[in-house]
C-alpha cells in the first residue's frame, strides 16, 4: 500500500463508507490521516454518489461536511401533512375547537402542487397555533459542525385558505441554544388571505446562515385563524412543512 501513488489510494478509499474513514482509516498512519482529512477523497465520493455540480464545487469549502451533510439531508419535522392527526406538534393552541385535519382538496379548495400530500391541517375560527422543537444533536448534527461550519438551516411551509372565507397565516421560527435562548429568529408578516380568492397554496420560505455558534435546537410553529368568524373549520390551510440543514 505504501508504494501506491496517491492518486490509486485515493480511489481505494473513496470505495469505503464515509463513516470508517473517519473513525477507522484516518487512525492508520499519517498518510491515511492527510487523505482523509484532505478535499480530494471527499470530492472523487461525491461524485460517485451523485452529490456534486458546477454550483456545489464552487461553494463547498469543507468536502467532508459537505458529504455528510448532503447525505443526512431530510425534513426535520415530524408529521408534516397530518397523515398522523397532531402526533409531534406540541404546545398546541386549539382556538374555538381546534385544529382539524382533512383530505386535499377539501370544500372550495385545490389540489396540492405535489401528489405525495394528501392531508392538511386547517384552524377555526379563533387563533390556532401549533410547534415542534427538532433536537440537531437527536438528529445527528453534532456540536463542531453547528458552531464551526453553521450549515443553512432552511424553513419551508405551504399555505391557503378556502374559496368562500378569508383568513391570516403566521410562521415563527427560532433557533436556540443548549439552555433555549433565541440565537437567530424569523417570523412571518401576518398573511390575509381575502375571502373569494383562487384556493391556491403558496410556498413560504427562509433560510437561517452565519448565525453564529450554539444552535442546537430548532423551534418550528405556524397558526392562523378565519377573518370572518364562522362556526366551522373556514381559517388557514397549512401543509408540506419542513426545516432542513444544508451544505
Amino acid at each position: 500500500m505504501e508504494s501506491l501513488p496517491e492518486g490509486v489510494l485515493i480511489r481505494i478509499l473513496a470505495s469505503l463508507p464515509a463513516v470508517e474513514l473517519v473513525l477507522v482509516c484516518r487512525l492508520v498512519c499519517c498518510q491515511w490521516k492527510n487523505l482523509v482529512d484532505g478535499a480530494a477523497l471527499w470530492i472523487l465520493k461525491c461524485q460517485q454518489e451523485g452529490l456534486t455540480g458546477a454550483e456545489s464545487e464552487e461553494d463547498a469549502e469543507n468536502w467532508q461536511n459537505f458529504y455528510f451533510l448532503s447525505k443526512k439531508r431530510k425534513n426535520l419535522i415530524k408529521n408534516p401533512c397530518g397523515e398522523e392527526d397532531l402526533e409531534h406538534w406540541g404546545e398546541v393552541e386549539n382556538g374555538g375547537d381546534g385544529w382539524k385535519i382533512e383530505e386535499l382538496p377539501g370544500d372550495f379548495g385545490n389540489e396540492f402542487p405535489s401528489e405525495e400530500v394528501h392531508k392538511y391541517f386547517v384552524t377555526f375560527y379563533e387563533w390556532c397555533r401549533k410547534a415542534q422543537v427538532i433536537d440537531l444533536r437527536a438528529e445527528g448534527y453534532w456540536e463542531e459542525l453547528m458552531d464551526t461550519t453553521q450549515p443553512k438551516i432552511v424553513v419551508r411551509d405551504w399555505y391557503a385558505g378556502r374559496r368562500d372565507a378569508g383568513c391570516l397565516y403566521e410562521l415563527w421560527v427560532k433557533l436556540l441554544s443548549e439552555n433555549e435562548d433565541v440565537v437567530a429568529e424569523y417570523k412571518s408578516e401576518t398573511v390575509t388571505i381575502p375571502q373569494d380568492n383562487d384556493g391556491s397554496w403558496t410556498e413560504i420560505s427562509h433560510t437561517f446562515s452565519s448565525y453564529g455558534p450554539g444552535v442546537r435546537f430548532v423551534r418550528f410553529e405556524h397558526g392562523g385563524q378565519d377573518t370572518l368568524f364562522w362556526k366551522g373549520w373556514y381559517g388557514v390551510r397549512v401543509t408540506g412543512s419542513s426545516v432542513t440543514v444544508e451544505p
